[in-house]
């Protein structure tokens, strides 16, 4: 029992060698996912007890080491328009970085959410993606099952943020993190599911905070057209992209 099978772990002990993972940027939240980082090609929910506490910082510095070398990022319907300043603040190569947002129906307020999770799931099947990060508040478990296993065909990161009453419900994902403020710039991570012991309390992370000042973008974030197969429309208050070289076009519709 000293070498367990893959796909095997003692119940005691975080799981090991079940595949690659990425490091967080976080020593202390490394020693507690198995592996010591975000797993790759596999699913991860965040469950924030509400958008805009703290989740997209928490992965930035996965983000940016991947777009750092030349890795495609996508995020998916997030519920506000990412920062771009903060972003390439915080490191993160903008012209990496793709932003899908599925288009309405005519008469709709909102797009369906099945064109969010179509998004989602073509990009992590098109072996493009360094990572995948979708918001997807709504989404079944029979819907998450097709992204785990969308992920597990690839290398990529794949997150979903879901709505905290979704712990109610079971998940295919191996790894799900509920997450609430603490005092300061403080994150509490509950580890509701992963592949080793329960954790009982809560961790707690200290994010660095990104709070740029306004005015005109550094001038080496300004993107051309042409620059690496990706456009780019940057001001100190808004960022949209288009899809990257070697990405479906049909993302970005």
């Amino acid at each position: 029992m000293q070498n367990l099978p893959p796909g095997l772990w003692r119940a005691s002990e975080l799981a090991q060698g079940q595949g690659p993972v990425r490091a967080t940027g976080f020593v202390e939240l490394d020693q507690e996912l198995p592996g010591g980082g975000w797993p790759a090609g596999a699913l991860a929910e965040l469950l924030p007890t509400h958008a805009g506490i703290g989740e997209l910082r928490l992965l930035l510095p996965a983000l940016a080491t991947l777009t750092r070398v030349g890795k495609p990022v996508v995020m998916i319907a997030p519920p506000y328009l990412p920062y771009a300043p903060a972003l390439a603040g915080a490191g993160v190569d903008l012209r990496h970085l793709v932003l899908v947002h599925a288009r309405a129906p005519s008469g709709a307020t909102a797009p369906p959410a099945a064109d969010d999770l179509w998004a989602a799931e073509q990009a992590l099947k098109s072996a493009s993606c360094g990572a995948v990060l979708a918001w997807l508040p709504q989404a079944r478990a029979d819907q998450l099952r097709r992204l785990q296993l969308a992920a597990a065909g690839s290398d990529a990161l794949a997150w979903v943020v879901r709505q905290p009453q979704a712990l109610a419900s079971s998940s295919p994902a191996p790894l799900r993190l509920a997450l609430e403020p603490a005092p300061g710039s403080g994150l509490l991570i509950h580890f509701h599911k992963r592949r080793g012991p329960a954790r009982g309390m809560p961790l707690r992370l200290d994010l660095p905070a990104h709070h740029p000042k306004l005015g005109p973008p550094r001038s080496d974030t300004v993107l051309s057209p042409d620059s690496g197969g990706l456009y780019a429309l940057l001001d100190c208050t808004a960022l949209a992209l288009a899809h990257p070289r070697g990405l479906s076009t049909d993302l970005a519709a």
